[in-house]
């Protein structure tokens, strides 16, 4: 399945503002990692190079040892990247189950569509019972369950999750982290893009620290979440 992500000197800018500046992350196979950081830390811009919805200004990416730097996004989902972008953006329009055939859109095989959907109805038992509802009815948790089911459909080699708790109740945000854990288990390569420091260091592998656009600090999660700066800013110390 692979899924290594390498990102060496990643810059990218906004007109002459300057939001990711010259940053490296690794991201093995089958590994979680995490990038943390206040709003406006460049955490989001960073992510949506990497699927490709950004043009960085320098640096290279590379997936499985092709460069995907700059490369359009569709040409990089068909790579096995995919994105849970932050606000889910769901198709509120239309149902759940139109929705989870949209992440399926390269796949031609009607069975193998279905037996994507069949698993990831599994793991989402409640998306089952609203397949036929629209979208934008559903709860914020739900909506983020249908956004994870959506990018699963595609059987990503890597998960790009960015804040999959943001505006979640604590219980769905509980229960959204037990499935990062699971995917975890099963060996989904993930990057994980959270405010939720406390919850995104526990689960990830290895962490990095993101202040204004540079990677400040770097190590494994356990290590990160007990550094004194990174309790005294993130986790409430």
């Amino acid at each position: 399945m692979a899924g290594e992500l390498e990102i060496a000197g990643l810059e990218i800018s906004y007109g002459k503002t300057e939001a990711v500046c010259g940053i490296n992350i690794s991201v093995p196979a089958g590994n979680t990692v995490c990038l943390i950081g206040a709003n406006g830390a460049g955490k989001t811009s960073t992510m949506r190079a990497i699927s490709g919805l950004l043009k960085p200004r320098a640096g290279r990416i590379v997936l499985d040892g092709a460069d995907i730097t700059g490369m359009a996004p569709h040409l990089v989902a068909a790579r096995g990247l995919l994105q849970v972008p932050e606000g889910r953006q769901i198709f509120a329009e239309l149902t759940v189950a139109e929705n989870l055939a949209l992440g399926a859109w390269l796949v031609d095989d009607a069975a193998e569509i279905a037996r994507r959907r069949d698993g990831v109805l599994q793991r989402f038992p409640r998306l089952r019972e609203r397949l036929g509802q629209l979208a934008g009815l559903m709860s914020g948790g739900e909506q983020q369950m249908l956004a994870l089911g959506r990018a699963l459909m595609g059987e990503p080699k890597l998960l790009l999750l960015d804040e999959p708790s943001m505006g979640l109740a604590p219980l769905f945000v509980d229960e959204i982290f037990a499935i990062i854990e699971t995917l975890k288990r099963e060996g989904t390569t993930i990057l994980l893009v959270e405010q939720n420091a406390s919850a995104a260091l526990e689960v990830a592998d290895f962490a990095y620290v993101l202040e204004n656009g540079r990677i400040v600090l770097e190590g494994p999660a356990a290590e990160v979440a007990g550094d004194p700066k990174v309790i005294a800013a993130y986790l409430g110390g």
